[in-house]
């Protein structure tokens, strides 16, 4: 694959990698909330340097996590 044609699939691509307040926005939850779900192991992170950084699939695990509890919660009421 040509160098130029690798440039635009990347630009052209989805961004995978999310900050933590892109994440927070996402799920339309805060900030603190977003690092509690993270210091609490439900919402997993990868580390770039010193970034820590959150991929799509680990937003969508979070909110099969969610969606899972809710269903839990439910069947419990």
């Amino acid at each position: 694959m040509p160098d130029s044609h690798r440039a635009t699939v990347a630009v052209a691509s989805p961004r995978r990698l999310h900050s933590v307040d892109a994440v927070a926005e996402i799920l339309s939850i805060g900030r603190s909330s977003t690092y509690d779900e993270i210091r609490l192991g439900r919402l997993r992170t990868v580390r770039r340097g010193r970034r820590r950084l959150v991929p799509t699939e680990y937003i969508d695990d979070y909110v099969e996590l969610l969606k899972a509890e809710a269903s839990e919660s439910e069947g419990h009421g």
